[in-house]
């Protein structure tokens, strides 16, 4: 797992989290916002959001290796705050793809490790 805690703000954080994903060619195939869907429905709570990563290309060829491992995609990199600040999470996609026990797969994930590493990158640890 790939953990950090940050210094910016959580609307900072996001937005170096997309500039990664670009910088990394990939895509942000959905941005959930927990905060955001807590309060229509009259519930404050801290800040909690799923970014959802993948690339189309990508997602042929898990599909091609291993089918049922479509369900692990696209990948995600959870954002929250609580009393200590803003936190970053990501499962590596060796670690996500690792339980399929598929090879061609696991090859996959090796590629995709060092682009969310990278992503993370993009935003600075406390």
């Amino acid at each position: 797992m790939l953990a950090k805690k940050t210094t910016l703000s959580v609307a900072a954080t996001i937005a170096a989290l997309k500039a990664g994903i670009e910088a990394q060619g990939l895509r942000l195939v959905a941005h959930i916002d927990g905060q955001a869907n807590a309060a229509k429905l009259g519930v404050t709570v801290p800040a909690d959001q799923i970014l959802e990563v993948f690339r189309p290309d990508f997602a042929i060829r898990v599909w091609q290796a291993c089918k049922p491992a479509g369900l692990d995609i696209p990948l995600r990199i959870h954002v929250y705050e609580d009393a200590a600040g803003v936190h970053i999470a990501c499962r590596l996609p060796t670690t996500v793809f690792g339980v399929w026990n598929d090879a061609p797969l696991l090859a996959i994930a090796e590629e995709l490790d060092p682009l969310f590493c990278g992503i993370l990158e993009h935003v600075p640890e406390s």
